[in-house]
């Protein structure tokens, strides 16, 4: 029937890196703007060696420091954080680390950061040449969402835009 289409099912996931939340938030909402097949999953939860079948890796983290954090960084958030609604999540590996653990692969890459607004460098850049440097094809320049404070909430509309850059995504696979 050619008025009936069938919704290409395209198996991403979708790698974050997460301390108060805000990052975790970008990541399910970019995986449900992909659609069926796609999973918003920490640094903890996605085995790097599972990510190889995946025919889109979408992986992300804060800016922090004007850069992709490293171990020592995080472990930093640990402690000397005045002012923060909640302590740190520090459970899970940095995205650093589980770039390190990536087998090559052949699927498609994108990459995506939180920041406030004003941050000089950049995460994603970071991230998607990693990830390129695994073997994964870029679909999509990096993009920024935007934290309102240290520690967030995310800007207004946000979580909508991260949703329509998922459904774009998705869409430059088909």
């Amino acid at each position: 029937m050619d008025s009936i289409r069938k919704a290409i099912i395209v198996k991403a996931l979708v790698v974050y890196e997460s301390h108060w939340g805000n990052t975790a938030t970008i990541a399910r909402a970019i995986a449900e703007g992909i659609g069926p097949g796609a999973q918003a999953l920490s640094t903890a939860e996605a085995p790097a060696a599972g990510a190889a079948g995946a025919d889109l890796i979408v992986a992300g983290a804060p800016l922090l420091g004007f850069r992709l954090p490293t171990e020592a960084m995080v472990m930093s958030l640990a402690r000397n954080q005045p002012g923060a609604p909640a302590p740190a999540d520090i459970a899970h590996p940095a995205m650093r680390a589980w770039l390190a653990g990536l087998p090559a692969g052949s699927g498609r890459a994108a990459a995506f950061e939180t920041r406030i607004w004003w941050s000089p460098g950049s995460a994603a850049k970071a991230i998607l040449g990693r990830l390129t440097s695994a073997g994964y094809r870029p679909i999509a320049k990096p993009a920024r969402f935007i934290v309102q404070g240290r520690y967030g909430p995310l800007r207004a509309g946000e979580v909508e835009r991260a949703r329509q850059w998922g459904a774009v995504l998705a869409q430059a696979l088909r």
